[in-house]
């Protein structure tokens, strides 16, 4: 018999959806928890006492401009995927998305919903969550080899413990899909069906290019906002190695087992900053205050949740007005 009660296991051993964000919470509670007891809680406090209202109008600034490069690049996956999106529904889906994942556990809630919002507005959720699935991956591809070229670039001996263990959490990310996909017919058809989505999704140069640069404006802009909070806690080292960390710390966050995108981050920040010389303490009070503007920057996307709230309940009282009418 499979249950139905919040967390239990189905009939074929699935945990709840819940049960398993609950689970990547926890993970990252652990990472938080553990540095916590490494290096102590000062570090953190450092990192929130330097957010102060220059690094916080410059992170609200940037934030627009990779808010609305990820839009663009949604729009441009929904399109070549058969859906209707404008800007304004894009910018603002975006925003409340952004700031879903920074107050919710596991940090891809935001894009659930987005994507769930996006269909039913479409009439087509299938669809709408391939777009934000594909749309999300080609701009992690793109960062990842971004992250590749800066750091050979520069000379990676400095980062290899930190990108090492960056590509392990990927290795093991994707072993998991081959060992699904080798075990089960079902996975192996669902697979083979998205990679046919994806070909049709990117299927021009034209997309391809403004995929491409939609996803490094956003970068640049996150890199912007963790050089601003290295600054902010009073990081004294050369730009070109402060983009370098950051785009590791990029990578880590960007692993769906965190608290709002706390957890990974911080570790990986700790390790970067190690071992380039800066101290772990350091990367972490910088992470630290990376969170907090990164936070901040999403709170337009609260006035997003708000807005939709208000519309829905007055959606919901002329309806019943409606009803009682005679």
């Amino acid at each position: 018999m499979t249950s139905t009660a919040a967390g239990q296991p189905t009939r074929r051993g699935r945990l709840s959806p819940r049960t398993r964000a609950v689970a990547r919470a926890g993970v990252g509670a652990l990472i938080l928890v553990a540095i916590v007891f490494t290096v102590g809680a000062e570090p953190f406090l450092r990192g929130l006492a330097s957010v102060s209202p220059v690094p916080i109008a410059i992170a609200l600034a940037l934030g627009v401009v990779t808010t609305a490069a990820a839009a663009w690049r949604w729009r441009i996956v929904a399109r070549r995927l058969g859906l209707s999106l404008g800007w304004r529904e894009s910018v603002s889906g975006y925003y409340r998305s952004q700031f879903l994942n920074t107050i919710l556990p596991g940090g891809v809630i935001g894009d659930i919903h987005r994507a769930v919002a996006h269909g039913r507005s479409a009439n087509r959720i299938p669809q709408a969550a391939r777009a934000v699935v594909a749309e999300r991956a080609v701009g992690q591809v793109v960062q990842f080899t971004l992250a590749v070229v800066v750091l050979v670039s520069l000379g990676m001996s400095g980062y290899a413990p930190a990108v090492g263990t960056v590509l392990l959490a990927v290795s093991v990310a994707c072993a998991g899909v081959v060992v699904a996909a080798a075990v089960s017919e079902r996975a192996r058809r669902a697979i083979a069906r998205e990679l046919t989505t994806l070909r049709s999704a990117f299927g021009s140069a034209r997309t391809v290019i403004g995929v491409a640069a939609a996803s490094v404006i956003v970068l640049m802009g996150l890199t912007g906002t963790f050089i601003v909070a290295c600054i902010a806690v009073g990081v004294a080292a050369p730009p070109e190695r402060l983009a370098a960390v950051a785009l590791i710390v990029m990578l880590a966050g960007a692993i769906p087992l965190n608290i709002g995108g706390w957890g990974p981050r911080e570790g990986a920040a700790a390790w970067a900053f190690a071992a380039v010389g800066l101290g772990a303490s350091a990367g972490i009070a910088a992470s630290t205050a990376f969170g907090v503007l990164a936070m901040i920057a999403a709170v337009p996307g609260a006035a997003v949740v708000a807005a939709s709230a208000l519309r829905r309940r007055h959606d919901l009282r002329d309806a019943r007005q409606a009803v009682s009418a005679p």
